[in-house]
């Protein structure tokens, strides 16, 4: 396995309107989360944190300058190893247990960290062999209807289980842009985890494809249109009755 050096570990892409997406470029796609940076007049959003494996903190320093909400959009340990490292955590109480108390069964990790995750392992002493998500309780609580102020932009939260019971989603009305987590991204959608629910599934696409969407960044893969999700989300109602 080829070795890569910490500080080549993260990409950093710009999208528009303060939203950054950051990628950890040596995790093949399928594993690998998309965390989302949201900047705001008077603070900042991170929306999920990566495999932990090299630290956010270390090599992307700029993301601390600023006050800044960790949000785990779930718990899977590809969202939530980095939470640790910053002081605001929010998750919804569903899974705040799992965020307090990580292990490799409740987080997926002792099921899918290994050699096949990775394009290249980082230089740093912590291999995948000795792999474990840090606790990182939350500070805060949130649920259904609750509102994210950055202080020039607000962003809802929705609770949209089904994929896992605490998984959420956060809505920008006013640019009609999704951050949707695991619940719907454009690719092979995971919903037999072992506490994933087809009824709750079903109901979190059902509601997410009438919005008014134009963006969606999801927690893997390409954003994609809200044509896109009313197709996708279609696609998986059919299949599953």
């Amino acid at each position: 396995m080829k070795i890569v050096s910490r500080d080549r570990w993260f990409d950093v892409e710009h999208h528009y309107n303060g939203i950054s997406l950051i990628s950890e470029t040596y995790v093949r796609p399928f594993y690998r989360c998309n965390i989302w940076h949201v900047q705001g007049r008077d603070r900042d959003l991170l929306i999920d944190s990566g495999s932990g494996l090299v630290s956010l903190r270390e090599q992307l320093p700029w993301l601390t300058q600023r006050p800044l909400l960790a949000v785990a959009s779930h718990t899977h340990f590809d969202h939530i190893a980095g939470h640790h490292e910053f002081p605001e955590r929010l998750v919804h109480p569903a899974e705040a247990d799992i965020l307090a108390r990580p292990d490799g069964d409740n987080t997926l990790s002792k099921a899918y960290v290994g050699d096949e995750m990775f394009e290249a392992h980082p230089d740093c002493p912590l291999c995948y062999a000795e792999y474990r998500v840090k606790a990182a309780p939350a500070t805060r609580l949130i649920d259904e209807g609750d509102v994210l102020d950055l202080g020039d932009r607000v962003l809802e939260v929705l609770h949209t289980p089904g994929h896992s019971p605490g998984g959420i989603s956060l809505w920008e009305a006013e640019t009609g842009t999704l951050f949707s987590g695991d619940i719907v991204y454009d690719g092979p959608l995971v919903d037999n985890a072992y506490h994933s629910n087809l009824e709750d599934y079903a109901k979190s696409l059902a509601r997410l494809r009438d919005l008014p969407v134009r963006t969606v960044h999801g927690g893997h893969f390409p954003s994609f249109s809200g044509e896109r999700l009313r197709e996708l989300a279609d696609n998986w109602l059919r299949a599953h009755g």
